[in-house]
């Protein structure tokens, strides 16, 4: 991989983290324009993951520092209570990440025929949330953060938005769109570390796959890439969300989606 692939893979996985457009889905694009598989792949992946997990950090870093702080007050506060609900989040993901781990990885390396039908479901997903107009809550509810969570769980599949699962699934449900964002993106933060703390250890026992093709210059490069992209989408995508402006991610999402599964049946 070089400097320049890493560069343009990593803004791409930077900007689609947190846009509801399936970064896994256009990381499987680009890495399939650009010829790169395998152990080179994964390692990148987990990279530019990481980096994005820190972007979240420093935009939502206020947030993060008020459930900090409430936390260690000891006692069964809106902190507490809030992050009670991002470990319910968690559960879903945890399962198909513990029992489900091989078989993703499989439909991960079938094609990008899935990756193409995927985003047309993300894009009847935002669709969907767009035109429902459920009432509002005034806070999310266990029970809200389990089904966001199943979400979530979902979007495991390529092509299948994260960002765009959980904050449709989330404004169905009648959540507001204030705290909808804040809560989509705090809760992957767990789930990419474990995952890529995993991955990284199935690298490591590998000592070939370290150096499998990738510089640690193109490593560098993709990092920064999509730790800045993913800092101005992070930022831009809550304003997008409190909008209301999903609609058009949805057209986008079945534009990319017709032309992958045309792409995909000719190849």
């Amino acid at each position: 991989m070089s400097w320049i692939e890493a560069l343009i893979l990593g803004i791409l996985q930077g900007l689609t983290e947190y846009l509801p457009v399936s970064s896994s889905g256009h990381l499987a694009i680009g890495s399939a324009l650009f010829g790169i598989e395998g152990e080179e792949n994964l390692t990148f992946t987990i990279v530019v993951h990481v980096a994005t997990v820190l972007s979240t950090l420093v935009i939502l870093w206020k947030e993060i520092d008020w459930i900090f702080r409430g936390l260690f007050k000891w006692q069964l506060n809106e902190e507490t209570k809030y992050i009670l609900n991002i470990v319910v989040s968690m559960i879903p993901i945890g399962i198909v990440g513990v029992f489900f781990k091989d078989y993703v990885e499989e439909i991960f390396d079938s094609g990008l025929l899935i990756v193409g039908c995927m985003l047309l479901l993300t894009a009847v997903l935002l669709t969907f949330s767009y035109y429902a107009k459920p009432r509002q809550k005034e806070r999310i509810s266990m029970r809200d953060a389990f089904i966001i969570g199943l979400a979530q769980a979902c979007a495991v599949m390529p092509g299948l938005s994260r960002s765009g699962s959980t904050i449709a699934t989330g404004l169905i449900l009648g959540n507001k769109k204030e705290t909808l964002a804040q809560f989509s993106f705090l809760m992957v933060i767990p789930p990419i570390l474990g995952e890529a703390l995993l991955d990284g250890m199935k690298i490591i026992k590998d000592a070939s796959a370290v150096s499998a093709g990738i510089s640690t210059a193109s490593l560098a490069v993709g990092f920064l890439a999509a730790f800045v992209s993913g800092c101005i989408a992070c930022k831009w995508m809550i304003n997008i969300v409190k909008k209301g402006k999903l609609i058009w991610f949805g057209v986008y999402c079945a534009i990319v989606g017709i032309i992958t599964i045309v792409t995909s049946l000719l190849s």
